[in-house]
């Protein structure tokens, strides 16, 4: 007992010092006020007795009330009429200057008296702490500026509705709600929480159909005509009681509350008399519990009013309503302590969002049995461990609508179905019907175009690929359905679209799909295709497996087959007929000099030999190797030499090695060879670093743009050719055969098909960014699994290879591999150049002929002046020669003479005529002789002759016959002699 004593009588002292402390910290203003008046509007006097004896025992928890401060209740008693009720308020509670109200009401004398004291109070920036006001309104704090309530509001029910879809797996549904502002806040708060707190798409419940109905309704039939069109059969239901009883009723008569239905309404609707079997609603826990609420209500504000004197000074409260210019700054940072408040109370957790409402508040789960009987099967409560709210619901416990045990599929299958397709050959091809034709051929199926903008139709016929796969489906599932194309005629992207927000009028921009999965999102068609399937769009529709594996592949034009004037070039490189041009001449010049200093040569041999072939000279070397390198006849000019020879050997081994390789490689260049593509692929570098002599698109919004968005190594390839991708596929393929577009990224199934029906187009390298063509549904739609399994029963059978064959390769495939095989005939196109050459060649001799001939005339011409002054020389010289011999004739004549006189016969018969020449008489200005005198001593001598005197005597004047002069010495003389013959040039 001692050792008890001490330990009490410690545990006080460390008590009281701890109080202390804590007093001590508490206690930091000096300033605040020690006594804080509450005040009270209350609906009955059991709740005004309840708020005076929590004040008073407040007062003495030391937890919230620090030491020296006093809280005391100031109550008034509700009034019906909000008049009345704002009066009291400013003369009972405003006059006594109260720090906060607490105000409830009863629930049938409806929320003009509370909002009463909320617009009051708000104005003086007093906060008010509702118990019972569950109204939409009172979140705005536009109008209630300092309201906070221990009550949820109505619409945040919509938490709980989805945490039962969630549950139940049900991911469409339909809600119907009332105008008002209730009705409409329940269903926002249902759209966004369902995108915000949950983000995969596959559990997240979304709205199908949404029906909105004044209230006090008299007949619900005509939307209920509306909801048994769609495909949900979960029903979700805000409602008033009495609207909720219409609904009901009618709902009956259509047998909408039977088995297959599901039904989930909130509060009011539940209590209904004529709730239906199987129906799920929400009860509030401690809704009617005013004691519990109020005894929350005080200690939240007492925990609020404590943190907010540590930390800062409170001034007073206003003090009369007559003072329009009161602006009490400390209500408005009370009102936000309040805001942060998370307790645990008599009601539950109790905590506060940004616009006062009470979060953690926990509901029961309500199932309709017979006979109006209301059974818990489950609660939505506060997990204080993980600090969330939580479902917990005993399947077993519920009774489904038609006494069902099981739970309905909450979805209905119809069985015709709105299909959506666009043109995309050879998937789909369109023909619109013209003004003669009544109905589409056999093999096709009518596909109206609807005209969004001004409801027009236009009448088309579709058939193809898709439209034999859609026929084999709708036999093997058994379903009908409706074709139309494409309203916009896109597959589906995401797009900028203006909106105008309702309650600020602001303009906002968000992202819509548009095209065939706009169509599918926004639930206005069941399937389309073709579709690519891509991250990005299975995020918001359903896929089904691939009826069309594929990826994305090039598509460009081939190079052109027909060859360049110097075409028959090609077999070898620039550098090869360089070093043969080189080769021709530098074989030529050692031909020549082997064949001119060889001892063998012709060079070496006696020229005496007229036979003889004239000697190789450096022309004619150049010959012989033209000669040999293109095989023609060499007529003249062949090396002697053996050394010459053996090189004209070697040089004829090598033409013939370069005749016979260029004869092969022109034959592979024109005849065999197949233009191969430009490109190598998606990873070739002028592709990836684009140039302005290469142009490659896509298609704006499709998957391959996608593609390339997602990529990011192709992002500089993309932002080149966005400005270059077109509207549709059709006009990128046109440009392509037209030469405007080098390379078109597509789907490689319509791209080889392109080029299986084009031998002039080509697929370019590897396919990448593999993927599939699939038929999209919404999400969530019941047709997923079983399109799903008659694709791949179609695979194992063999139906999609023959639509392949049938639709995709039209055999033309085999055409064209043929057509590569099959040698090209060649044509003018291809051996121009060697015509050209040719021409070239007569051109350049007949050029050379004329220069040839004005060079000879400039040769005779020359000639002639040189005959003529080589003449005129020779006649001078010739001039000159006669003189000579005139002088050297007239000393013989004038020796012979006197040699006759003194020594005869002594020298012979021509010494003694060049000795002593004669000369007939002359005139003595007659120096030499003229014509006249040559004809004349010519005519003498002849007649000398005749007449049996000394024959002529050849002279060497010009060549002249010069008679002998009158004087002749005798014929017999004794040293006489007649030969002279040596004396004769």
């Amino acid at each position: 007992m001692k050792v008890l004593n001490e330990i009490n009588v410690v545990c006080l002292l460390t008590c009281s010092i701890f109080l202390g402390v804590t007093a001590q910290k508490h206690i930091q203003h000096s300033d605040n006020p020690s006594t804080y008046n509450i005040g009270g509007v209350l609906a009955d006097p059991d709740s005004e007795a309840y708020f005076r004896r929590i004040i008073s025992h407040l007062n003495f928890d030391q937890q919230y009330v620090p030491r020296k401060v006093t809280y005391y209740d100031k109550t008034i008693r509700m009034d019906k009429n909000p008049i009345k009720t704002v009066f009291n308020v400013c003369d009972k509670l405003i006059e006594k200057r109260v720090y906060a109200v607490v105000v409830s009401h009863e629930q049938t004398s409806g929320d003009l008296s509370p909002a009463a004291v909320s617009y009051t109070s708000g104005f003086y920036q007093i906060p008010v702490i509702g118990i019972s006001s569950r109204d939409a309104a009172f979140s705005d704090k536009n109008i209630h500026v300092s309201f906070l309530r221990t009550v949820p509001p109505y619409y945040h029910q919509a938490d709980v509705w989805l945490e039962i879809m969630f549950h139940f797996g049900y991911t469409k549904v339909i809600i119907i709600h009332s105008s008002d502002t209730d009705g409409r806040a329940i269903l926002g708060r249902f759209q966004t929480t369902s995108q915000t707190n949950y983000d995969d798409i596959d559990v997240r419940a979304t709205v199908e159909m949404i029906v909105e109905f004044e209230p006090k309704l008299d007949s619900f039939t005509e939307n209920l005509i509306d909801m048994k069109t769609a495909q949900s059969r979960v029903y979700l239901l805000y409602a008033s009681t009495e609207d909720a009883q219409v609904i009901f009723r009618d709902a009956a008569l259509y047998n909408m509350t039977e088995a297959g239905h599901a039904w989930i309404v909130t509060e009011q609707a539940l209590h209904a008399n004529n709730t239906p079997v199987g129906v799920l609603g929400l009860v509030l826990e401690h809704a009617n519990s005013d004691k519990g609420h109020i005894r929350d209500s005080v200690y939240v504000l007492a925990s609020a009013i404590k943190e907010m004197m540590s930390n800062e000074t409170i001034t007073e409260a206003p003090k009369d309503c007559g003072d329009s210019g009161v602006n009490w700054e400390s209500g408005k940072r009370l009102f936000q302590y309040l805001k942060t408040r998370n307790i645990t109370g008599d009601t539950g957790q109790v905590a506060f969002d940004d616009n006062g409402d009470r979060i953690f508040a926990g509901y029961d789960v309500i199932n309709i049995h017979e006979k109006q009987k209301k059974h818990v099967v489950g609660k939505f409560y506060y997990d204080g461990e993980k600090a969330k709210m939580r479902l917990r619901i005993n399947d077993s416990e519920i009774l489904w609508p038609g006494k069902q045990k099981k739970k309905p599929e909450g979805i209905m299958i119809p069985t015709h179905l709105k299909i959506l397709t666009i043109e995309e050959k050879p998937f789909v091809y369109t023909r619109r019907l013209t003004d003669d034709e009544v109905t589409c051929d056999e093999d096709e199926i009518p596909c109206p175009l609807f005209n969004a903008t001004d409801g027009s139709e236009n009448e088309n016929c579709c058939r193809g690929y898709c439209i034999d796969l859609l026929n084999a489906l709708s036999h093997r599932i058994n379903f009908t359905f409706d074709l139309a194309l494409s309203p916009d005629g896109l597959f589906g992207h995401y797009t900028l679209k203006n909106v105008s927000s309702s309650s600020s009028g602001a303009i906002k921009s968000r992202k819509e799909w548009n095209g065939l999965i706009g169509e599918l999102v926004n639930e206005r068609a069941d399937m389309a295709m073709p579709l690519t399937i891509n991250p990005e769009r299975a995020e918001f529709i359903e896929f089904s497996k691939p009826f069309k594996y594929q990826g994305i592949t090039i598509l460009e034009k081939k190079p052109s087959r027909s060859s360049t004037l110097v075409s028959f070039l090609q077999p070898f490189s620039n550098t090869l007929w360089i070093l043969v041009m080189v080769s021709v001449h530098v074989v030529a010049l050692v031909l020549y000099l082997l064949d001119r200093f060889s001892p063998f040569g012709r060079f070496k041999l006696t020229h005496a030999e007229s036979n003889e072939e004239k000697a190789l000279n450096l022309s004619s070397a150049i010959w012989f190797a033209w000669g040999v390198l293109l095989n023609s006849g060499i007529g003249e000019g062949t090396p002697r030499s053996f050394s010459a020879r053996v090189l004209g050997m070697f040089w004829a081994g090598f033409a013939m090695i370069i005749v016979a390789s260029y004869t092969a490689n022109l034959a592979a260049f024109l005849v065999l060879e197949r233009p191969k593509t430009k490109l190598s692929g998606i990873n070739d570098a002028r592709l990836r670093n684009t140039m302005e002599n290469l142009t490659c698109a896509t298609v704006k919004g499709s998957s391959v743009d996608m593609y390339f968005r997602r990529q990011v190594e192709l992002s500089n390839m993309y932002r080149t050719m966005e400005a270059n991708n077109y509207d549709t596929a059709e006009q990128a393929i046109q440009d392509v055969k037209k030469g405007k577009l080098m390379a078109f990224i597509w789907d490689s199934s319509r791209l080889e098909y392109e080029a299986s029906k084009d031998c002039e187009l080509v697929t370019a390298g590897e396919l990448f960014g593999r993927s599939g063509y699939g038929i999209g549904l919404q999400k969530g739609s019941p047709w997923t699994d079983a399109v799903t399994l008659a694709i791949l029963e179609f695979h194992e059978s063999g139906f999609m290879e023959a639509l392949d064959k049938h639709w995709i390769f039209h055999g033309n495939a085999q055409q064209c591999e043929l057509f590569e095989k099959t040698p090209n005939t060649l044509g003018l196109q291809n051996m121009a150049g060697v015509f050209i050459l040719v021409a070239a060649g007569v051109a350049g001799g007949v050029g050379l002929i004329i220069v040839e001939v004005i060079y000879k005339k400039h040769q005779v011409k020359k000639q002639k002046r040189l005959d003529i002054a080589r003449h005129a020389a020779d006649k001078w010289r010739g001039t000159i020669e006669k003189r000579k011999t005139l002088r050297a004739s007239l000393a013989m004549q004038r020796q012979y003479n006197v040699g006759l006189n003194a020594n005869p016969g002594t020298i012979s018969l021509a010494v003694d005529k060049r000795r002593y020449p004669r000369m007939g008489p002359r005139a003595p200005e007659q120096a030499w002789k003229t014509d006249a005198d040559i004809l004349r001593n010519r005519r003498y001598l002849v007649e000398a002759t005749k007449g049996g005197h000394t024959p002529v005597v050849h002279m060497p004047i010009l060549g002249k016959m010069r008679p002998p002069t009158n004087m002749l010495p005798p014929r017999y003389s004794p040293a006489y002699t007649s030969d002279v013959s040596h004396l004769v040039v």
